[in-house]
C-alpha cells in the first residue's frame, strides 16, 4: 500500500477547503497533504454530477479525499470511486459534531461505534490500495477519554488501519452548538501524546488549535504528524513555510504577491467555465493578513467580487492597493 508523507496536512474544512481554496493553497506549498471538505456517501452515489464532489486539479496532489458515512458497503464503494478519480487516500470523518450528521450517523457520534467504524475501515481497506485513515476525537459527552478512547482505537487498529488524526479535544454532541465544539471543550494535548506512546506502531496525527510552525514542531517530538485547520485558511502564508520548515525544500511563493500572481491564471480559467469571482477569491481574503493595504484588498474584493460580471479586473484591481514589498517566505 502506498504511503504518503503526512507530516504536515490542512484540515478537511466544510465550505472552506473546497477545489479552489486546494488549487490556491498550492501557490504556497507543494508537499502539505491537502483533504477535500466532508463528501458523504450519498452526495457521491447519488449525487450529479459526480465530478461536483470529486472533481479536482492535478496540481492539488497530495490530495485525500475525506468521506462522511457509516454504511460499510456503501464507504467501500466510495473509496473505490476516490480510488478511481485519482485521489491519494480516503479518510473517515469520526469528528464532525453537527447535528446533522449525528442524525445520520456520520461524524463524532460514531465514537461511540467502534465496531461499526471497524467494518467500514475493513470493507474500504478491501476495496482499495490507497490508504484508508480515521479523523476523530479524544472522545464524545461524558465517554472515558483515557478507556473509551482507547477502546475505539484498538477496536478500529485490529480492522486494519494503521493512521489516526486526532482532534485534541472531545465533541459535546449534547449541549454545545458545531462553532463551540471548536473552541469550548478544552485541548488536551497529553492525551494524543500518550496515545502514541502507548501504540508506538500506529500512526498517530494532531489537530486542534494549532496556530504557528513553532508550535507544529513541537508536536513533531509527541506525535507524527500535524494538521492544522482554521488558522491555514484565515492566515494562508502561514502554509508559505511549510516546505522549507518541515521538508527541507524551497516552498513555491516568494512572496504574498507572487502567490496570488501565481494564482491569476487558474482565476481565469475558471471564470472562463462560468464560476463567480468570489466563490474564487474569497479564499485568498486572508492573504495580506496585518500587511499595510491588506485591508483595502479584503475589503475591494468583498465588496465587488460578487457583482454581476466581475472579471479579472476586480482581482487585479485589489492586488494593486497592496505595496509590494520583496520578503521572503516565513520560516
Amino acid at each position: 500500500m502506498p504511503q504518503l508523507d503526512r507530516t504536515f496536512s490542512v484540515a478537511p474544512m466544510m465550505d472552506w477547503t473546497t477545489r479552489d481554496y486546494r488549487a490556491f493553497a498550492r501557490t504556497l506549498t507543494r508537499r502539505a497533504l491537502l483533504y477535500t471538505e466532508m463528501v458523504t456517501t450519498g452526495a457521491i452515489l447519488y449525487g450529479s454530477p459526480r465530478s461536483r464532489f470529486l472533481g479536482h486539479e492535478a496540481v492539488e496532489h497530495p490530495l485525500a479525499l475525506q468521506l462522511g458515512g457509516s454504511d460499510a458497503g456503501e464507504l467501500a464503494e466510495c473509496a473505490a470511486i476516490a480510488e478511481a478519480w485519482g485521489y491519494d487516500e480516503v479518510n473517515l470523518n469520526v469528528g464532525c459534531p453537527s447535528d446533522r450528521v449525528q442524525n445520520n450517523l456520520i461524524g463524532a457520534c460514531l465514537m461511540g461505534h467502534p465496531e461499526k467504524v471497524a467494518a467500514a475501515v475493513r470493507a474500504m481497506r478491501e476495496a482499495v490500495s490507497i490508504p484508508v485513515t480515521v479523523k476523530c476525537r479524544i472522545g464524545i459527552d461524558d465517554q472515558d477519554e483515557d478507556a473509551d478512547l482507547e477502546r475505539f482505537i484498538a477496536t478500529v487498529a485490529d480492522a486494519g488501519c494503521d493512521t489516526f488524526i486526532v482532534h485534541a479535544r472531545k465533541a459535546w454532541l449534547e449541549g454545545l452548538s458545531p462553532k463551540e465544539n471548536r473552541d469550548v471543550p478544552p485541548l488536551n494535548y497529553p492525551r494524543v501524546h500518550r496515545l502514541k506512546a502507548s501504540h508506538p506502531e500506529l500512526h498517530i496525527g494532531i489537530n486542534g488549535g494549532l496556530k504557528t510552525l513553532d508550535a507544529c514542531r513541537e508536536q513533531l517530538d509527541m506525535v507524527d504528524s500535524v494538521m492544522v485547520g482554521r488558522e491555514a485558511y484565515q492566515n494562508p502564508w502561514l502554509l508559505a513555510g511549510i516546505d522549507e520548515a518541515f521538508y527541507g525544500v524551497p516552498g513555491p511563493a516568494q512572496s504574498r504577491h507572487a502567490a496570488a500572481r501565481a494564482f491569476r491564471p487558474y482565476i481565469a480559467r475558471r471564470l472562463e467555465e462560468g464560476a463567480k469571482l468570489n466563490h474564487i477569491t474569497r479564499h485568498l481574503l486572508g492573504l495580506f493578513q496585518g500587511q499595510p493595504g491588506g485591508r483595502r484588498f479584503r475589503r475591494h474584493l468583498s465588496e465587488n467580487g460578487h457583482l454581476d460580471g466581475a472579471c479579472l479586473r476586480v482581482f487585479d484591481d485589489a492586488l494593486s492597493l497592496v505595496p509590494e514589498r520583496e520578503t521572503a517566505a516565513v520560516a
